[in-house]
């Protein structure tokens, strides 16, 4: 038997960050409502999850390539309750820091693991409530608010467990604040324990877990972060008929979809040398087109308002 695993201990080797506890095994995922689209997909993520943040290179080419074709349903999994267990050589907060820089490297995209010794995180339940209260009002919205909410904290080293760090992304991606507040300390917390209550029954132990359904109730499961390869596939033997969307790859049309995007990112939806993506980033932060946000584990570029 394995011994408990602490959440924050991501394993770079299977892309994984889990959860404590639970003998779960993964279930099968039963159609829970009629999906607008052909494949239903369920995400289970959180917000400070270091390997959910890994693989936003490959879900957003997943969205350009097959968003027409797939729904992609957004679910908190709780990965940090509280400090209550010492477990995997982490039993504080500053003892996340180094690993996080860790991950940092292996998946090329930056996150600075000083959050943890400036300004740690007591839990990730009040940003993942944050994003239900966000999705009440928009799903759109709340995606952009979640991918906030993750720079803040991987590259900023802000503190989103803190209300007013939650209420500033909120504002920055267009929700109206009044009514987040509202529903931060009413129904949101309602939908997250139900988030929490369904990763219970489909048996997920950690993030990132996507559960990939068509309208006949065939699955596929990706566990972890992997390669783009293992995402298009689980589409492709569901969808037979599906057909790849071709996307405009200049760096244009890229920032004008994804406001901010690291290297690898660049690399992955460009198709460009990740060497030569650095390169052309910063001639177009020389150039006034993009501002670069530095970390000491990497940069990520954002597109100047005109």
């Amino acid at each position: 038997m394995q011994e408990q695993v602490n959440p924050l201990l991501c394993d770079i080797e299977t892309g994984m960050c889990e959860i404590p506890d639970e003998e779960n095994k993964v279930g099968t995922y039963t159609q829970m409502s009629s999906p607008t689209k052909a494949i239903k997909v369920i995400y289970f993520t959180d917000p400070i999850c270091s390997s959910c943040w890994g693989i936003e290179p490959q879900l957003r080419k997943l969205k350009l390539e097959y968003g027409h074709f797939i729904d992609i349903d957004y679910r908190m999994g709780g990965l940090l309750p509280d400090w209550s267990y010492n477990s995997g050589g982490i039993s504080k907060a500053s003892d996340v820091a180094h690993h996080w820089d860790e991950v940092s490297l292996h998946y090329d995209m930056p996150i600075d693991g000083d959050v943890w010794l400036e300004n740690p995180l007591d839990s990730s339940y009040p940003p993942s409530i944050a994003f239900k209260a966000a999705q009440i009002q928009d799903n759109e919205k709340a995606i952009s608010f979640l991918r906030e909410i993750r720079e803040m904290v991987f590259l900023q080293k802000r503190n989103i467990a803190k209300k007013e760090q939650l209420v500033e992304a909120a504002g920055k991606v267009g929700l109206n604040v009044a009514q987040f507040e509202s529903d931060l300390e009413g129904k949101a917390k309602e939908l997250f324990l139900e988030d929490l209550k369904l990763a219970k029954e489909m048996g997920v132990r950690g993030f990132p877990s996507l559960f990939f359904s068509d309208q006949d109730g065939q699955t596929e499961f990706v566990y972890g972060t992997k390669p783009y390869a293992f995402y298009e596939i689980a589409v492709l033997k569901l969808g037979s008929e599906v057909n790849k969307k071709e996307y405009q790859k200049n760096w244009e049309s890229l920032f004008a979809k994804f406001p901010t995007l690291t290297a690898k990112e660049f690399t992955e939806l460009s198709g460009t040398p990740r060497i030569e993506s650095e390169q052309i980033l910063d001639k177009l932060t020389l150039t006034g087109h993009l501002a670069k946000i530095s970390t000491k584990n990497g940069a990520m570029w954002r597109l100047v308002s005109k």
